[in-house]
């Protein structure tokens, strides 16, 4: 095992530690300078290194690491200045697509998910996620299990329905409230966003896989068409990476990552995104280190990530930059004042001045520290440079260690399920009384007038007030569905 990945060439060659590699790290440089080679060529050294590699495909090129390279003559050229002999290799890829395209199908659970950043995808305001968190709780507190959209509606209607009650236990629950955020997931559903949520759920073993040889598995997101709902890409992989900090356990540092995890686009997860979130990243990014995971974020500029964030970032391969405007000359000031200053140039006007395929590297030394910053000439990729074919995707998926795993959604009884069959038996409540009256002699009425009457309940059940929010809502499409349900569960009784 090699102890490091090799960038490029300076006059040294340029390589990330391997047991610096969970130090977190930045790729940044404006369209088209070789920000997505540069990814290619850090994950397959990582892969060959026996780490196994999270990245999302932003532009539809990134899974050409799953196919064997043919390095032109320029390649060849370059590969030679740095003394390097090109050996075209693919590495063991696992494609995955939250909708179930280009990849296996990769799903959370309503509840994995979590108030917090279900608002954050659905962008509700403060006063929609406490309504919202009021839902997940009581859903908790009933023993409802929130799976997938079907089970948050309900949950949902029920809330809007039984609001009094839930605001005295739990706060205020408006149903104007909860019916914006009906909308706003319908909105999402919309989008394709409804197959993100449900079973089997995405088991994070599956992502830190290793191959018969031992290298790690490339685990590429198709993320061409995710990208277009912004938020529903940066939401769920900030789900991802806060998965793996509460899951995995505590190693230190590590002589190589457990997993190295890329963020391409990486300042959407930053855009306009509340207090509590940002805290949350930062929360995330400093202790996941700890776990064996190395975070690297790629994106255009470095100040489109917080600074907070920015400072954990210890080995940094920056593009070129084009500074006209003076936001984009004050970005460039700060990316140039990010490096550890080398006296044979100047920073800024070096990042002005590369080409493609070049860049300006500093990585952490043996003592953790970064290096001094060079100029460096990025290494030719060994697997194909550009798409593969959707007939050689399909054969990689035929090889997948996880074919068959998660193919086939299942719908295990949850809140939607529990509530509808409350609903049911509700509904036959309601219509039994009337018959039985109808079928009793009349000799014992005197009698029956005698007795005390109970006093009614002002409380509903939860499968009382299902059924009459039905009701109530039959002229919605939303509703006419579940009713269909209710209806057809009474006649499979009869």
């Amino acid at each position: 095992m090699s102890d490091g990945v090799m960038i490029g060439f300076s006059d040294h060659p340029e390589m990330l530690r391997l047991d610096r590699a969970n130090r977190h790290g930045l790729v940044a440089g404006a369209t088209g300078t070789g920000k997505t080679v540069t990814l290619q060529i850090l994950a397959q050294g990582l892969s060959d290194a026996g780490v196994p590699v999270f990245a999302a495909d932003v532009k539809g090129d990134l899974c050409g690491i799953a196919a064997i390279g043919a390095p032109n003559e320029k390649m060849l050229a370059r590969a030679a200045t740095m003394n390097l002999t090109l050996n075209p290799a693919a590495a063991p890829v696992v494609f995955w697509d939250l909708f179930g395209e280009q990849g296996h199908p990769i799903r959370a659970t309503v509840s994995e998910m979590g108030p917090l950043l279900i608002s954050r995808m659905l962008e509700l305001n403060d006063v929609q996620e406490g309504v919202l968190s009021v839902v997940f709780r009581a859903a908790d507190d009933e023993g409802l299990a929130l799976l997938d959209m079907k089970d948050l509606r309900a949950a949902l209607t029920h809330a809007s329905d039984n609001a009094s009650a839930l605001g005295a236990k739990y706060g205020n629950v408006s149903p104007t409230t909860v019916a914006t955020i009906q909308r706003k997931l319908l909105m999402l559903e919309d989008q394709g966003g409804a197959g993100l949520f449900g079973e089997p759920a995405l088991q994070l073993s599956d992502l830190m896989r290793t191959d018969g040889s031992g290298r790690g598995y490339v685990n590429i997101l198709a993320a061409n068409r995710l990208i277009a709902s912004p938020r529903l890409y940066a939401t769920f992989l900030l789900w991802l990476m806060s998965e793996l900090f509460e899951e995995l356990p505590e190693v230190g540092d590590p002589e190589k990552p457990r997993l190295a995890f890329f963020f391409d686009e990486a300042h959407l997860l930053f855009r306009d995104a509340p207090k509590p979130l940002l805290e949350k990243v930062e929360q995330v990014i400093r202790l996941i280190r700890s776990k064996g995971v190395g975070v690297y974020f790629v994106t255009q500029n470095p100040a489109d990530i917080p600074e907070t964030v920015l400072g954990q970032l210890g080995n940094r391969i920056q593009h070129a930059l084009r500074a006209y405007t003076p936001s984009e000359q004050k970005g460039l000031r700060a990316a140039a004042q990010s490096f550890r200053e080398n006296p044979a140039f100047d920073t800024a006007e070096a990042i002005q001045g590369l080409g493609v395929g070049e860049a300006l590297v500093s990585v952490l030394d043996e003592r953790g520290a970064p290096t001094v910053v060079q100029k460096t000439l990025v290494r030719p990729p060994v697997s194909r440079l550009g798409p593969i074919t959707s007939a050689e995707r399909a054969a990689v998926m035929a090889q997948s260690p996880v074919r068959g795993l998660y193919d086939t959604t299942k719908d295990r009884e949850s809140a939607y399920e529990t509530l509808k069959a409350r609903a049911a038996a509700a509904a036959e409540a309601l219509e039994a009384p009337p018959a039985r009256r109808a079928a009793e002699p009349d000799d014992d009425e005197p009698a029956r007038r005698a007795q005390p009457r109970a006093r009614a309940s002002n409380r509903q059940g939860m499968g009382e007030t299902f059924a009459k929010s039905l009701l109530r809502q039959a002229g919605s499409a939303i509703a006419r569905e579940l009713m269909r349900g209710v209806l057809g569960s009474l006649k499979k009784r009869r």
